[in-house]
Formats: C-alpha cells, sequence, structure tokens
C-alpha cells in the first residue's frame, strides 16, 4: 500500500515538474522574441537616423536578452534533469551551462569597455558644455 501511495505521489510530482519546465521554456522562448523586438525597433531607429553611431548598444540589449532566455532555458533542463536525469539530459544541462556561462562572460566584458570607452566622451561633452555656459 505504502510502495503504491509512493509511485502515485512521485507521478503527480513529474508531471507538475513536466508543466513547470514547459512554463520556464516558454517564458524562455518569450524573451527571446522581446529581445527580437527590441532589436528591430532599435535597428529601424538606426536606419531612420541616418545610420550615425554604432550597433554596439542594440547589440548588447539583445544580448542581455539572449543571457536571460539561456538562464530560463537553464532552469528549466534543471527541472528535466531532477526528475529522471539521464546521461543525455545531463549532458545537454551541461552544455548549456557552459555555454551561458561563456556568453555571461564576454557579455560583462564588452560591457564594462563599452562603458569604458563612453565615460570619456561624456566627460567631454560635460567639460565642453560647462565651458559654454561660462
Amino acid at each position: 500500500m505504502e510502495g503504491a501511495l509512493f509511485e502515485l505521489v512521485e507521478a503527480h510530482v513529474g508531471a507538475y515538474v513536466e508543466w513547470l519546465r514547459l512554463v520556464v521554456e516558454s517564458l524562455g522562448a518569450l524573451v527571446i522574441a522581446a529581445g527580437i523586438v527590441v532589436v528591430v525597433i532599435g535597428l529601424v531607429r538606426y536606419m531612420l537616423g541616418g545610420g550615425d553611431g554604432s550597433f554596439v548598444p542594440i547589440r548588447l540589449a539583445f544580448a542581455r536578452y539572449l543571457t536571460l532566455a539561456l538562464e530560463l532555458q537553464l532552469g528549466a533542463d534543471i527541472l528535466s534533469t531532477s526528475i529522471a536525469p539521464t546521461w543525455d539530459r545531463i549532458g545537454k544541462l551541461a552544455a548549456i551551462a557552459v555555454i551561458r556561462t561563456a556568453l555571461n562572460y564576454f557579455l560583462s566584458k564588452e560591457l564594462k569597455d563599452e562603458r569604458a570607452s563612453e565615460e570619456p566622451a561624456l566627460r567631454g561633452r560635460k567639460t565642453s558644455g560647462e565651458g559654454g555656459q561660462s
């Protein structure tokens, strides 16, 4: 009797976790879709503005969305692996974790470099703006 109850509860928990995994994976897809919308709007503004400047802010904005989506996908894979761990799922989880970590590393490095290159430009504008007001 106790074994049957355990199996019943285990089956229900497994079903709930699979539904949760599906929701988290769907959220990841929605985040990517939102990132694509942001990129398209940014590109349209860029083109309408004459195409001056760089694509870096647009690219970095999209990278942030991709990073969040990868986090969600990793969470979904962790849920799947926790219910029925197979070597295939564990391998997929490891691959996603490596990709996410590498993407986060390079994204944060690029953001840091971008901020460092913008600060001197902002200081130059502030200095010339203050000189014009005197």
